[in-house]
């Protein structure tokens, strides 16, 4: 049976990474015969120079009729200037609300040949397996009224609306609930309710959802102390559950604890388990066209694209090893280079994934 899947390179280093992601799809597809039929389209800055808009509207049909979709990154200094409306991350957040990808996992995990990467020391991040359950769809980033107004005595004002109705925050809280589950049974719930009544609700909601899941253990904690929890101890965590701003922080503070942020793929699932999957980085326009940029986020996200949309277990499997297998050989982006081991670019990283996996 095909599996449609899209690839959405964008911008920055995204056509160099999902090049590389898309050899390792190749090479499985041919050698296991997965039935995978990719294609490719715009969004961000490259569908802007392209058609003026961020998200074509035939770059959203695509990734409506694909099964699962594959994107690199988007956004950079040369869009900065255009109007907020039609910036690239636009073509990000229209995505995700298009197809109503509410659930972002993003998982933290150190990789035992890079705990000498981290800024942290390796007795305090060894073992770091942590997953980040962030809600992606509503929040302050889709809250409306917002904008920029000019005041009666002539100041200028920016505002934003924090929202979230309860079906939002039971329905992300069930996929954090379900996956501690299946984890550890722990899940911490990250909010503010100190301060803000969005977080009072989602507190209570929580709490009350908690009786439905007596096999794992929830705790509460503000966010300010959350993010210093995950320098002081992060491996306290199992499973993190919050909203869409404070998750967009502490996934990218977590991702620096793996050593690199370019290790680190993530999903952003709807409610039928149908995603889009891109590594947590950006798109780096300081490092784009020099082939250096890490592949492996990209990589993993690929893997995780195919355990969780497309039912194919075996084939995540073996890309998960096949990336072991290379960080085993010493091989090494600079993002995760140290002395004694073997620095290598984009290209010859991916190329090493796929001759792993051929092994």
């Amino acid at each position: 049976m095909t599996k449609k899947v899209l690839l959405l390179p964008g911008d920055g280093i995204g056509p160099e990474i999902v090049a590389e992601a898309e050899k390792v799809l190749k090479a499985l597809n041919a050698s296991e015969g997965l039935g995978l039929e990719l294609s490719t389209a715009n969004v961000g800055g490259a569908a802007i120079d392209a058609s003026g808009v961020p998200l074509p509207d035939d770059t959203l049909a695509a990734a409506k009729a694909a099964d699962a979709i594959l994107l690199g990154a988007v956004g950079g200094p040369k869009w900065d200037t255009i109007d907020m409306a039609i910036r690239p991350e636009k073509g990000l957040l229209g995505l995700r609300s298009g197809l109503q990808l509410f659930g972002n996992l993003r998982p933290a995990i150190l990789y035992p040949q890079l705990a000498g990467a981290s800024t942290l020391k390796p007795e305090v991040v060894s073992g770091l397996d942590i997953l980040i359950v962030r809600e992606l769809t509503g929040g302050i980033y889709f809250g409306q009224p917002r904008g920029i107004r000019t005041l009666e005595n002539g100041e200028r004002q920016g505002y934003n609306t924090y929202v979230y109705s309860e079906s939002e925050i039971r329905r992300i809280a069930k996929v954090a609930f379900e996956a501690a589950q299946k984890r550890n049974g722990k899940l911490c719930s990250v909010d503010k309710a100190n301060v803000l009544e969005v977080t009072v609700l989602w507190r209570e909601i929580l709490d009350d959802m908690a009786k439905d899941y007596p096999e794992v253990e929830l705790s509460h904690m503000y966010v300010d102390n959350a993010a210093m929890q995950l320098v002081k101890a992060p491996k306290q965590f199992d499973v993190m559950v919050t909203g869409n701003m404070f998750g967009d922080i502490l996934s990218d503070a977590a991702a620096m604890l793996t050593g690199s942020i370019g290790m680190l793929p993530s999903a952003s699932l709807d409610a039928d388990g149908k995603g889009m999957y891109e590594p947590c980085h950006g798109s780096a326009p300081d490092i784009a066209g020099q082939g250096i940029a890490n592949p492996l986020a990209t990589i993993l996200s690929a893997a995780m694209m195919l355990r969780y949309s497309l039912g194919l277990t075996d084939a995540a499997d073996k890309i998960e090893k096949a990336v072991s297998a290379v960080l085993d050989q010493g091989l090494r982006t600079p993002d995760i280079y140290s002395e004694g081991t073997q620095k290598v670019g984009t290209a010859e990283m991916g190329d090493a994934v796929v001759a792993a996996l051929n092994s």
